[in-house]
């Protein structure tokens, strides 16, 4: 066996034990990242007894089904739902729009006094004004128990329009621009012909970004919101976990034993875990492949 030969195999040798560490730790952090979601799933269906002493960790036993429908059985949650994904939609497009319009802007060069304004929007990340005075400044708007309250105050987040930046600055060239102008192209038209076209993974990661804040959210809904018909579904599971025991008693009007009402609020407090749950992790998979190239792009150039 001739000497490039040899080096050739340990090369080869070499790159497979790497590649099975390599799987194996990731397997490991893979493992470590999925079991908890896969044991609150089959805790929600699963006796409760078994749950709390610990004698179920890889299979669901006692298959029970009464969290869910308890759950299901509660207008509450439906109407949680609603104003939720309304939420949701309604902000993430908003904050999108502004995040995409603000980060090309600051990305152009020829935008006159782009540093001052950065440096300004730089202080707002370290310096704010606390929730007293944006209390004060959201009622003398007339926002107060309205859906705006929840989204035009946090209408921009100017880390992301820092990644959004960053984008636009290695991924839309300078020549390009040019060009687009030598053909008479207006700053506008370029913008929405040219720029959002190449921009798809940026805009998937924001959107990304700020409809999971929106639909775990629930601090603000609680601050700004009276009435109950307009909770976020996050408020709606926190009160029934937490806050109202009259909410909780309205599952368990039929339980007399205090065991089995432990019983009940166990197979509450997994099934809504679930449920809060499941919109994201089914939206995710369609959406990760332009996470990965937008973060990667928009981030870690940035």
């Amino acid at each position: 066996m001739s000497v490039g030969q040899t080096k050739s195999t340990l090369r080869s040798r070499n790159d497979l034990i790497f590649d099975i560490l390599n799987y194996f730790v990731l397997s490991v952090i893979a493992l470590i990242v999925l079991y908890p979601l896969y044991f609150v799933f089959i805790a929600s269906i699963s006796n409760p007894t078994t749950v709390l002493n610990g004698e179920m960790w890889i299979w669901p036993k006692g298959i029970t089904m009464e969290g869910y429908s308890r759950i299901l059985q509660e207008g509450s949650i439906w109407r949680g739902y609603q104003n939720t994904i309304l939420y949701t939609s309604v902000g993430t497009v908003i904050n999108v729009l502004f995040t995409v319009l603000a980060g090309y802007a600051l990305s152009r060069k020829d935008l006159y006094g782009r540093n001052t304004i950065m440096v300004y929007l730089l202080i707002t990340m370290f310096f704010s004004g606390g929730l007293i005075p944006t209390y004060l400044v959201i009622k003398k708007l007339h926002l107060i128990n309205t859906m705006w309250a929840l989204i035009l105050p946090k209408a921009v987040s100017l880390f992301n329009v820092i990644i959004a930046r960053s984008f636009f600055q290695d991924t839309i060239p300078n020549e390009l621009l040019e060009q687009a102008k030598i053909d008479g192209c207006s700053d506008i038209t370029f913008f929405a012909k040219i720029v959002l076209p190449l921009s798809k993974a940026i805009i998937a990661v924001l959107a990304l970004f700020y409809a999971v804040g929106y639909w775990n959210s629930f601090f603000d809904a609680l601050i700004y919101l009276g009435d109950e018909s307009k909770y976020p579904l996050q408020l709606v599971l926190r009160n029934i976990l937490v806050i109202q025991n009259e909410l909780a008693s309205q599952f368990v009007t039929d339980v007399e034993s205090a065991e089995v009402q432990q019983r009940v609020a166990s197979l509450l407090k997994y099934g809504v875990i679930v449920i809060a749950s499941l919109p994201l992790l089914i939206v995710y998979p369609f959406i990760q492949r332009y996470f990965v190239k937008g973060v990667m792009i928009g981030s870690v150039k940035g």
